[in-house]
């Protein structure tokens, strides 16, 4: 597969929290080709190597992209002024598989929530969305979600805003309705979402963070372990085989 970088145009550029920025970027063409899971894979200037970034929308010639500073790279980008060319390939990555019927539930965890806003406005009112934050300060991305139609559950794990607890009670509740589960967020968080879907008999995808180099399945960088149909099991490549798997597929104690 051949991969092609382009420039895009940085239109809009918001801080939503201490640590976390919305950049909008404009390219007709690489927006016309995203889907929900999907990753982008940015080059910040004066460093070599990408960071990706999950697309948190796309269409009409845009790529909104949210992001959490966690280092310098991220912080050079979030530090780009509007008017600035950002070189980026995308998309990358396999996406969530949605369907065209039936209801969904879509879970998010922190710096995982924005690509499922993504998924949200792709299923409108056909999605429940369960986000998780840390507390009140965490948290992004309310009336983007209620714009999208779906129905919005946010809890904090301290109580300070909506449900007190983590994502799994809503989950639980919700869940028996649903035709499928799709979650992205901290290893942890995704661990548990499967254990519930499991539970109660649901299909589950689940969108892995994996430190990334090249992005296009290259090197070594983002291997995770996959369980074989025929037992044991074997690496993959989030950035080339994922970000998105069946839930039942991830060894995770691997």
């Amino acid at each position: 597969m051949k991969f092609d970088a382009q420039d895009c145009l940085l239109v809009k550029k918001e801080q939503l929290t201490e640590t976390i920025f919305d950049v909008t970027l404009q390219n007709e063409v690489l927006a016309s080709l995203c889907r929900p899971g999907q990753f982008a894979h940015v080059l910040v200037p004066g460093k070599t190597l990408r960071r990706p970034i999950s697309i948190c929308q796309a269409g009409n010639g845009i790529l909104r992209l949210v992001f959490e500073v966690r280092g310098e790279g991220t912080r050079v980008l979030s530090e780009l002024p509007v008017g600035s060319t950002v070189n980026v390939i995308a998309p990358l990555g396999n996406g969530f598989d949605l369907p065209e019927n039936g209801q969904v539930v879509l879970v998010g965890g922190g710096i995982g929530v924005p690509p499922m806003l993504y998924a949200a406005d792709f299923l409108g009112n056909r999605a429940t969305v369960i986000n998780g934050f840390r507390d009140k300060s965490a948290v992004i991305l309310t009336k983007d979600f209620q714009a999208s139609g779906c129905r919005l559950i946010e809890t904090t794990d301290n109580g300070s805003y909506g449900i007190h607890g983590f994502v799994t009670g809503p989950l639980k509740e919700v869940i028996s309705g649903a035709d499928l589960v799709c979650a992205c967020g901290p290893a942890p968080m995704l661990k548990n979402v499967a254990a519930v879907a499991q539970q109660f008999h649901v299909p589950c995808q689940v969108s892995l963070e994996q430190r990334m180099a090249c992005g296009v399945g290259a090197c070594l960088g983002c291997a995770v372990a996959i369980k074989r149909k025929e037992g044991g099991f074997a690496y993959r490549h989030v950035c080339k085989d994922g970000p998105v798997f069946a839930a039942e597929e991830v060894e995770w104690n691997g």
